[in-house]
């Protein structure tokens, strides 16, 4: 017995040492929100190690894990389009089918698989065709990760060796959104922020705009910054009131040059500009050339 229990420790430090070793495909995690939506990947990573990856160790038109060791799972905690079709909240398993040009990708419900060959197509539940396109700089490890995040969109980028596949992911955020700024406007913390942010948001999707105009005017009636007049100037603009508009630019323009956030001074004169009202110089000396 005493032999037995010995044996048993060994190989549980065994096991516990084999866990705290390197892996030759470490997992990596990349999370993005899209919209309002968080998008989380969890995958692992091979290298290409002086292989011949695509056509050969990865062969086009056959089934890929998409990854090493367990499959590439992605979760998603609202509904997103992906390339246009419809993906429920979940979690997912995510395999491809390479192509020289085009690539499938698949979504399957089954999140325990360690390979192509334990996937079911009766658990696909969506399968979409995207482009693959050369990379300029080979990938030596396999990366997945988002670019073009933008207006509730994003895409999400396969890319190892010479080849990338690019992935259209949208989430509008608009009507989950306008709840929050409901829910927000009803609390007794909203303040010239809330007011502003609120208004912002509309006038950036263009929606709504003579609310965006009267939360706009409430924010910096309750305190005024050069950001919130900014706001103020683009929902004036927005409701037609161009002379308005400008006006606030301007003193926009010139809190932000007290504040000394050029940033801020730039946009305003390239507001000016847009409307047609030549930039005023403030805060700085004017000089009368000699006659």
């Amino acid at each position: 017995m005493k032999h037995f229990f010995l044996a048993t420790a060994m190989l549980a430090s065994c096991a516990l040492q084999a866990q705290d070793l390197p892996q030759a495909s470490p997992k990596g995690v990349v999370s993005q929100v899209v919209g309002l939506t968080n998008v989380t990947i969890e995958y692992s990573r091979p290298s290409v190690k002086g292989r011949k990856v695509f056509g050969d160790l990865v062969p086009f038109g056959q089934v890929w894990r998409t990854g090493a060791n367990l499959c590439t799972i992605i979760k998603v905690d609202g509904p997103i389009m992906v390339e246009g079709q419809k993906l429920e909240a979940g979690e997912y398993s995510i395999f491809t089918i390479p192509g020289e040009s085009v690539w499938q990708v698949i979504f399957n419900k089954s999140t325990e698989l360690w390979g192509e060959g334990d996937r079911k197509e009766e658990e696909d539940v969506l399968t979409v065709k995207v482009p693959s396109t050369q990379v300029k700089y080979p990938v030596e490890t396999f990366t997945i990760s988002f670019s073009d995040v933008n207006d509730d969109k994003a895409t999400m980028d396969l890319s190892w060796e010479n080849l990338r596949a690019s992935v259209g992911l949208h989430a509008d955020a608009t009507e989950k959104a306008l709840a929050n700024i409901k829910e927000a406007m009803g609390s007794e913390k909203a303040d010239f922020r809330t007011y502003h942010s609120s208004a912002r948001f509309l006038v950036d999707r263009k929606l709504m705009p003579e609310q965006a105009l009267a939360w706009a005017q409430q924010s910096v009636k309750m305190e005024s910054r050069f950001w919130n007049v900014y706001t103020l100037a683009l929902a004036l603009h927005a409701n037609g009131m161009t002379k308005e508009a400008v006006e606030q630019a301007e003193e926009c323009k010139r809190l932000a040059t007290e504040a000394k956030y050029e940033a801020y001074v730039t946009m305003a004169d390239e507001k000016l500009k847009e409307w047609g009202s030549m930039p005023k110089p403030v805060g700085r000396d004017i000089v009368v050339p000699a006659h």
